[in-house]
């Protein structure tokens, strides 16, 4: 073998070897990693090469088709989780490994109870869509609502409702198949973390589901709304996507040493029960203003910030108070292009001045 081959083959086994030191049995983040990916990757690897748990890679061989559906469910939660949090001083930033969120996935920071409510949300939706679509041989429409409706207001059932109660059981099913540690029994934050993370992912799932909306379509003599079919829908992932951004906004802290049970911290909320959709966490989120190299936290210096806003995209916020630099982006472009006879088109060289803005 030649010296190249044999030491791109030495790379390839220590990148697997150090699998279980990046995710411990209590990190569900290892499947999170196929949204990361470049298409075609992940096909290649197979279901034994991908960073899975035995029960999940299991899975996979026992439903390969299910993959590319798993891989799209990842994708479109990072994208959200990026989107919501673009304008933050945590951006949402991924990393170059099999960690996809490096220390915030198992930080128990309501930033971590964010990444596993919408990762969830994210293989839900997916598969769900996936379903609907007839993409599955598992699955397909929610036939219960086929019939049935209100007679009086004219409409009923019909069309393709989507088959939600099967992307919420596929979603528990693979992303809690998990390797189970070496001793059962839990103790102390790590019962609370395993709590967590069980907590946080249902809620996202219950978001998926609270948010199904209802289509109707019109029936009638010359576009009459005599008689409506409806069926119910998943919302926009987006709009999933937002309403986890308001639990993360009111996360509740949770007893670091919960035992099964979700708890408030505050003593005096004690009694207050914890809904299922709501994102709980176990531990005050870090000062993400400045560079911390050993949690893989960069800072906001040098992000692009907005001089006249208010919000959290305001040069104000997002620098920490440190103040910012602005220089000039000159742009040319193409404009006020026509059309000559014949057969060319004729453009103007446009030039445009733009004040950036970047914490300092």
């Amino acid at each position: 073998m030649e010296k190249g081959a044999s030491f791109g083959l030495f790379r390839c086994c220590m990148l697997f070897a150090v699998i279980p030191i990046l995710f411990p049995y209590h990190c569900q983040g290892n499947w999170m990693w196929l949204g990361s990916t470049a298409s075609g990757i992940t096909e290649k690897m197979g279901c034994l090469g991908l960073p899975l748990s035995n029960k999940q890679k299991d899975l996979c061989k026992r439903k390969p088709n299910l993959l590319p559906t798993i891989k799209e469910g990842a994708r479109i939660g990072i994208y959200e989780c990026q989107n919501q949090f673009k304008h933050e001083r945590w951006n949402c930033s991924i990393t170059n490994d099999y960690s996809v969120f490096g220390y915030e996935l198992t930080s128990g920071t309501k930033e971590s109870a964010f990444i596993l409510a919408v990762m969830a949300a994210g293989l839900v939706h997916s598969v769900t869509r996936a379903c609907s679509a007839g993409n599955l041989t598992e699955c397909s429409c929610d036939r219960s609502r086929q019939s049935g409706g209100s007679a009086d207001e004219g409409w009923h059932w019909g069309g393709c409702s989507d088959d939600i109660q099967y992307g919420l059981a596929f979603s528990r099913k693979f992303i809690h198949s998990s390797e189970k540690p070496s001793s059962p029994d839990l103790a102390g934050e790590k019962e609370a973390r395993e709590t967590m993370i069980l907590h946080n992912s249902e809620a996202g799932r219950q978001a998926v589901s609270k948010l199904l909306s209802v289509n109707c379509r019109c029936h009638g003599v010359s576009g009459s709304c005599a008689v409506k079919t409806c069926w119910k829908t998943m919302s926009s992932f987006d709009k999933i996507g937002q309403f986890l951004k308001e639990k993360y906004e009111h996360s509740v802290q949770i007893l670091d040493r919960s035992k099964k049970k979700v708890r408030r911290k505050d003593k005096v909320q004690r009694k207050v029960p914890v809904n299922r959709d709501d994102l709980v966490h176990i531990k005050k989120s870090p000062n993400y203003c400045v560079e911390d190299k050993k949690l893989g936290i960069h800072g906001t210096r040098g992000r692009q910030c907005n001089r006249t806003s208010p919000a959290a995209d305001g040069c104000n916020l997002l620098c920490c108070g440190r103040g910012y630099n602005t220089h000039v982006v000159r742009h040319v472009e193409r404009c006020d292009c026509k059309f000559v006879w014949c057969c060319y088109v004729r453009c103007r060289r446009c030039e445009t001045m733009t004040d950036v803005h970047t914490c300092k």
